[in-house]
């Protein structure tokens, strides 16, 4: 009998040692620790990660599974239901570590088995629920982003299209920037973007109505 800990770490989320030095904090004692990272729970099933797949091969009867939460099994609602249900059957208890969670098959009753089983599909309906609403939360963090860009034109220029020409026919007559600048009101810095920067001044004057 070996207790495993099971962990999908990507860049966004903890570290696998934080991980699994949180499962030890709860008070599970894990022989071996089984890790996929960078791949993604909402895309990959478990048994299509390297890692994951391994753990169908290594479990045995009598062995324990340990896992953050049981969002780490499965990408849905199906995928989660069906990894602990097959677990279950083959005489593996799994362990969570967030509100440690048990399930096993050790019962035969079907009242308790009715409602481990309800338990199980609420939970993993909520653990999509979760991942849907991320997944879309960043979607829609990316279009405002996309958007913002064509709504809000960005920061107002300081300048206006006759300053920029003033600013262009001064430089032209080889004054300075300083000189420029203090002769046409604007900061050094606006006369230097004026003078290096032609087509994104343009396009901030188009954006603005300048």
């Amino acid at each position: 009998m070996a207790t495993f800990f099971y962990a999908r770490v990507s860049t966004l989320e903890q570290t696998l040692d934080h991980q699994a030095d949180q499962a030890r904090l709860a008070g599970f004692e894990i022989d071996e620790v089984i890790a996929d990272h960078g791949v993604s729970g909402i895309q990959h099933r478990l048994l299509d990660r390297p890692q994951g797949k391994r753990l169908f091969d290594k479990l045995r009867q009598g062995d324990h599974l340990v896992v953050r939460w049981v969002d780490r099994l499965g990408r849905n609602y199906e995928d989660v239901t069906d990894v602990i249900r097959h677990f279950i059957r083959s005489g593996v208890t799994i362990h969570t570590v967030i509100n440690k969670m048990t399930f096993d098959g050790v019962t035969n009753d079907p009242v308790q088995q009715a409602v481990r089983d309800a338990l199980i599909g609420f939970l993993a309906a909520t653990a999509q629920a979760q991942a849907e609403a991320t997944k879309f939360a960043q979607r829609a963090g990316i279009d405002a982003a996309k958007g913002d860009r064509r709504k809000y034109p960005g920061r107002k220029p300081s300048f206006d299209r006759q300053a920029t020409i003033n600013v262009r026919n001064l430089l032209g007559k080889g004054m300075g920037t300083s000189l420029v600048a203090k002769e046409t009101g604007l900061s050094r810095q606006a006369v230097l973007r004026i003078r290096n920067d032609p087509d994104g001044v343009e396009r901030a004057l188009q954006r603005w109505g300048l």
